[in-house]
């Protein structure tokens, strides 16, 4: 069973330095299981996704802080394609010292993007494809149409097959694993994530809330068509000076 601190920190984010961030969001050195879902979301205070759609309309400055840490501390970077579509995903971009901190851990300048796709359903023109420093893994099925998967091979992108209707959620930490990529960090969908959720493969949650009410229809942070239930503990919390709220909540294993 491996360690985690639980202590709660509630403190001002600019009285954290970029190296307490990076303490605090560390993967734990021996997960259970060898590989670590962590999963990464911002919601309002009433519970949205999305503001005009895009839940880049919800981030603070604090809430993009802890996003390149997260990414810089990732050994790949799993996404949900209809994600990528409306969010306009491109490959991930870090600074020269995180890049170099990455490099003396003995990991790749950047993490590549994952996308987890049933029908292969991506555009080869794309910024996923073409502004992007490492090769995107396309994660769906036997059932892709051929055409769109040679598409995507022929744009530089590693296809994996998982399944044969559909993408079992709960199979995409093992077949990642086996490309030594074990510190997973999904950035959504809200049904990527009920998904991993039914398949009871959720480890940990990174969740914003940022200071705003939206009202409308927009979607909570998970969906599915199954329900599951995780007990989770919270591992830290932090309040920026503009009342963004940064809260970690992992696993509770008994």
């Amino acid at each position: 069973m491996h360690h985690v601190d639980f202590a709660t920190h509630l403190t001002p984010s600019p009285a954290l330095s970029p190296d307490e961030l990076r303490r605090l969001y560390r993967y734990p050195q021996d997960p259970t299981g060898g590989s670590w879902m962590r999963i990464n979301f911002i919601s309002s205070i009433d519970g949205a996704v999305a503001a005009d759609g895009l839940s880049g309309g919800l981030s603070t400055p604090g809430d993009r802080l802890v996003f390149g840490v997260l990414r810089e501390l990732a050994d790949v970077v799993v996404v949900g394609a209809g994600t990528v579509r409306a969010e306009g995903y491109r490959g991930a971009k870090l600074d020269a010292d995180a890049t170099a901190r990455r490099v003396s851990a003995g990991r790749s300048p950047v993490p590549p993007i994952a996308v987890v796709t049933r029908g292969a359903d991506l555009d080869p023109q794309s910024p996923l494809f073409t502004d992007t420093a490492t090769a995107p893994l396309i994660l769906t099925t036997a059932a892709a149409p051929a055409d769109r998967i040679a598409a995507l091979t022929d744009a530089g992108a590693r296809v994996l097959l998982l399944g044969n209707d559909s993408v079992p959620a709960g199979g995409i930490m093992s077949t990642l694993a086996e490309l030594g990529l074990t510190r997973l960090l999904c950035e959504g969908g809200p049904g990527l994530f009920g998904d991993l959720i039914a398949a009871d493969a959720v480890d940990e949650l990174c969740l914003t809330t940022a200071p705003v009410l939206i009202g409308g229809h927009a979607p909570r942070i998970a969906v599915s068509s199954v329900a599951g239930r995780l007990s989770m503990r919270p591992a830290h919390q932090i309040v920026d000076d503009d009342g963004t709220l940064l809260t970690r909540w992992v696993r509770h294993r008994c």
